[in-house]
């Protein structure tokens, strides 16, 4: 009966609200107004009000305590009203951001936000008065992102800092900004940044439709945004590009992408992408184009070496001899002669332990994060080698596995390439070279049925736009690039003329 009751009382209780959503019209009451206020906050001490007479009436000013800037509000709003004590508020504050409202509900909202609110005696008419705190860390460089040229500033925790960076990058009054306010309890500011003009709108109509179609509580990190609206959940692909840098994050808006930046984090993300927006980095137009295209190439190649090395090595020793050159066959032969587990095991434990390697790097401070890589790369891997619980050349295709996952620029990218290795692992011990040339036919095909935001997620290999592969697999000069990418259908392809027009006129002289 009890655990019955209590299924009913999960299913009939209404949702939490963190506060009444509804239209709440302020009263000519001053304390009427006022409780309403203290109400909707249960008494936290941290709402504050300060009693004020303007224009022979009593007035209050609430503000949050931890969100408005102290200074601001006694220089630009106290002493105005003190020294005036009468007249229109707009022309006496010096605030630059007045709102007026007659919503309660509204007004509650703004304190939220960082503003105060200022309402008078026998008056229903709020004025929200802008005083936020801007409190954050200064303007860095990515840790995740390091570049060896190029800009190093990257985004912070502030919305504002964030919006400020892209529009230092592109001053254009068509780059436009949409907030969305997310979570119901959190109330989350989210903002959607594009080239209006270029992008395309449908494109744009998409992203609105799905983020406020987002019901949760809260909203805390861009990851939650990622789940609710990338097309498929269950891909171990990321659908949408995460980047802390405010330049790559301009030079998609520019190409017709759009960039969704949430309030509270460093960082944005970048819709629709392919497959090879992961392998790209700022350095690879900051050097000559034919060292960055090599570099891209060896990115892209070091997906395939991430995913099919450890797989080959297990097929070959297990069922495919042969194919080892006479030379090396009696090397690996000795090493493996006294190892007591199957290559499939000690692949999947050689794995595992590099995993809880980079965890514990990851987790742990830097300095004893740096021992910890010593102790593990080192002492560790002598260790098992000694007591022949693993190969040399385990230990060898292990080490190259885990450097060709830390090319990739992308750390959501690199994560799922790292995980895709163990099924073709376990397809190599089952079924040898077979095996694997099935297990990357699944996943070619998965990137060929893949999309982002309606654009495919393999272009411009699948389905094959050659005028695209100019910045896919590798990076043509900058000039040669004339044209932007397919993939984000963007209104206007053409992105410039004939810029070295200077050196057609030279030969004709």
């Amino acid at each position: 009966m009890r655990r019955r009751f209590l299924r009913t009382q999960k299913r009939t209780k209404p949702p939490y609200e963190a506060f009444p959503r509804e239209y709440i019209k302020a009263s000519i009451s001053l304390e009427e107004n006022k409780t309403h206020i203290e109400n909707a906050f249960h008494h936290s001490q941290d709402v504050m009000h300060r009693e004020l007479t303007w224009n022979g009436k009593k007035g209050l000013l609430f503000f949050l305590d931890i969100l408005v800037d102290k200074d601001k509000v006694q220089d630009d709003i106290i002493r105005p009203i003190l020294s005036a004590g009468e007249g229109k508020l707009e022309e006496i504050v010096h605030i630059a951001g007045i709102q007026k409202t007659s919503d309660i509900s509204k007004a509650i909202t703004g304190l939220l936000k960082g503003q105060c609110i200022f309402l008078t005696e026998h008056d229903d008419t709020l004025y929200l008065l802008e005083a936020f705190n801007a409190l954050g860390r200064s303007i860095e460089e990515p840790a995740n992102e390091k570049i060896i040229r190029g800009s190093h500033e990257g985004f912070v925790e502030s919305l504002s800092t964030n919006l400020y960076l892209l529009r230092k990058r592109i001053k254009n009054p068509n780059l436009t900004v949409k907030y969305i306010t997310l979570g119901k309890t959190s109330n989350t500011r989210v903002a959607v940044v594009y080239l209006h003009g270029l992008t395309n709108p449908q494109l744009i109509e998409e992203v609105e439709k799905r983020l406020q179609s987002i019901s949760a509580d809260s909203i805390q990190t861009p990851g939650y945004i990622e789940d609710y609206i990338e097309d498929n959940s269950f891909s171990p692909f990321p659908q949408a590009l995460n980047t802390e840098r405010p330049d790559k994050t301009a030079a998609n808006i520019i190409e017709g992408r759009a960039a969704i930046i949430m309030e509270g984090n460093p960082s944005a993300l970048i819709v629709p992408v392919t497959f090879f927006s992961f392998y790209q980095s700022p350095d690879d137009f900051n050097d000559r184009w034919h060292i960055g295209s090599f570099f891209r190439a060896v990115r892209i190649l070091s997906f395939f070496i991430t995913i099919v090395l450890p797989a080959f090595y297990i097929a070959v020793v297990t069922f495919h001899h042969e194919v080892i050159p006479l030379d090396l066959i009696f090397n690996v032969k000795s090493s493996l002669q006294h190892v007591p587990f199957p290559p499939i095991l000690e692949a999947m434990i050689m794995q595992v332990m590099l995993e809880l390697l980079r965890e514990a790097a990851i987790r742990l401070p830097t300095p004893i994060a740096q021992t910890i890589g010593i102790v593990g790369g080192l002492v560790i891997g002598n260790a098992v080698v000694q007591a022949s619980l693993i190969s040399n050349t385990m230990i060898i295709i292990v080490a190259v596995t885990a450097i060709s996952s830390f090319v990739v620029p992308s750390a959501e990218m690199s994560t799922a390439v790292r995980l895709l290795g163990f099924p073709l692992m376990i397809g190599a011990a089952t079924l040898g070279f077979f095996g694997i040339m099935f297990g990357i036919i699944l996943i070619l095909i998965h990137l060929c049925k893949l999309e982002s935001f309606g654009t495919p997620y393999f272009a411009p290999f699948a389905p094959l736009r050659i005028k695209d592969w100019k910045d896919a697999f590798i990076r043509l000069p900058v000039w040669i690039q004339n044209e932007r990418p397919l993939d984000a259908k963007p209104q206007y392809l053409k992105r410039e003329g004939f810029s070295r027009g200077w050196k057609r006129n030279g030969n004709k002289k």
